[in-house]
């Protein structure tokens, strides 16, 4: 492509992503689009010969756009947001245009440099003491595997990575409702999915801390060594909290590693009042929080913090350091291709910088206290109607509530919502009841958006009932 061929296509797409991000509100939310009908529109083989990129910006508003479920819509109300905002957009353009791995410091001195930074102003964002590092993972379940990865290696004198898991008997402990990426990281890492115990939850959804107690004392009188805990700050199906003061307090007593998945509810520490409600947090060994789901930037940037740095790089440094990674000029310098599973890195921290200085800290609070307002409003919209039902303390911006029907009717309604094209919700099940979804957390939603997401689905109940 010719650099003049390169400015106009840049200038056409920059058109179309600023007239997407102010009509986004004016697609169907989820397409209708059956299985199969874009495949059916895409070649089976790559051309020989170049196309033009007007053709191939063509095809991508024909056959790309109407398949795709928008997630910036203001009602994509199903699951945790994946926001972004214009100054996330622009750093991603930014470092697509580098093009720049952040392996190493040398690869990338200032992208290192700018992460080391980020991280702390996270950190001091959040309200974490100063012993915590910090580095940006692509996912919470990536952060879960490296704390867990970390957790095995003291449990076992570093002798695992060494020899092998056999022979060592090490179980971990979470609630029935944590999130489905500990029983992967379980897998990964040679434990064992029989010896991760999910601890049965009380009727606010939080693990059982007397449950936790018993199961570890029986683990330990079998001859088991328990040596990885995670503590919810906001679960996936109901945005539960775990007592994290009492567990950071067992993991200290059974020197078991204590990480807090707070993935999504994390960025909200940012307020006093869920400082409070998230009492304990500060003691945890390790905490992941994604600024990709509550925190406008563009995925992926996963926020992962330790405190105990040591470990973590004698956990995933080479022995023997290829000559090509060495870098004679760097010694002492950070290196991130230490601190995880990959060696290549993308340039996570841009957005980041750039969301923070665009709009503030206060900016943001702003932005996550109306959030939780509108949910707030929402619960008090539903609790006021005689035909739904709100199934589970609302701690953040996420309501589960149900008609007063069974299961199946339930499940009718959440269907024609969805086909409406209007609003997007999920369910879950609480206490055994189907509950719908609904988070109200989009960069662009307001009070309007979720008035009119109520008065569809009670029009679309009234015909159930």
């Amino acid at each position: 492509m010719m650099q003049q061929d390169f400015k106009q296509a840049l200038a056409d797409v920059s058109e179309w992503m600023n007239a997407y991000q102010q009509n986004v509100a004016d697609y169907p939310v989820v397409t209708a689009l059956k299985g199969g009908e874009i495949l059916q529109q895409i070649p089976d083989f790559a051309p020989k010969n170049a196309e033009h990129f007007s053709e191939i910006f063509a095809d991508f508003k024909k056959i790309i756009v109407p398949g795709i479920t928008h997630w910036q819509h203001p009602q994509f109300m199903g699951y945790f947001p994946s926001n972004t905002s214009p100054p996330s957009v622009l750093a991603e353009m930014l470092v697509a245009s580098l093009g720049v791995q952040c392996m190493s410091w040398l690869t990338s001195p200032a992208a290192t440099e700018l992460e080391i930074r980020m991280m702390e102003w996270l950190r001091d964002l959040w309200g974490l003491p100063e012993a915590f590092s910090g580095v940006i993972q692509d996912s919470a379940s990536s952060s879960t595997l490296i704390a867990l990865l970390v957790a095995r290696e003291k449990a076992t004198q570093f002798e695992v990575n060494q020899t092998g898991v056999a022979g060592y008997k090490l179980s971990a402990y979470c609630s029935s409702e944590a999130h489905t990426s500990i029983e992967k990281a379980i897998k990964i890492a040679g434990i064992g999915q029989q010896n991760l115990r999910k601890i049965p939850v009380d009727e606010h959804q939080s693990i059982r801390i007397d449950l936790l107690q018993q199961a570890i004392a029986e683990d330990i009188e079998q001859g088991f060594t328990p040596f990885f805990m995670v503590g919810a700050l906001g679960t996936t199906g109901s945005t539960a909290v775990d007592d994290l003061a009492a567990m950071a307090k067992i993991a200290k007593a059974q020197q078991i590693w204590f990480h807090i998945d707070a993935a999504y509810a994390g960025s909200a520490l940012m307020l006093p009042e869920v400082r409070q409600l998230a009492a304990g947090y500060t003691e945890a060994d390790s905490m992941v929080v994604n600024p990709h789901k509550w925190l406008l930037c563009n995925f992926d940037c996963s926020a992962f913090f330790i405190r105990d740095k040591e470990s973590l790089l004698k956990t995933f440094t080479l022995g023997l350091i290829p000559e090509y990674l060495k870098s004679p000029n760097s010694t002492g310098q950070t290196h991130f291709m230490n601190w995880g599973v990959g060696l290549g890195r993308r340039f996570r921290a841009l957005k980041l910088w750039f969301v923070l200085r665009w709009y503030g800290t206060n900016g943001l609070r702003d932005l996550v206290t109306h959030h939780l307002d509108l949910s707030a409003r929402l619960e008090q919209w539903l609790r006021q109607e005689p035909h739904f039902e709100v199934l589970a303390q609302r701690h953040f911006n996420l309501l589960c509530f149900r008609l007063k029907a069974s299961d199946e009717i339930n499940m009718e309604l959440l269907r024609r919502i969805n086909a409406s094209g209007k609003v997007f919700m999920t369910h879950t099940k609480i206490n055994h009841q189907l509950a719908l979804r609904m988070v109200i957390g989009q960069t662009e939603v307001n009070e309007r958006h979720v008035w009119e997401a109520w008065q569809l689905i009670k029009n679309l109940a009234k015909d159930l009932m």
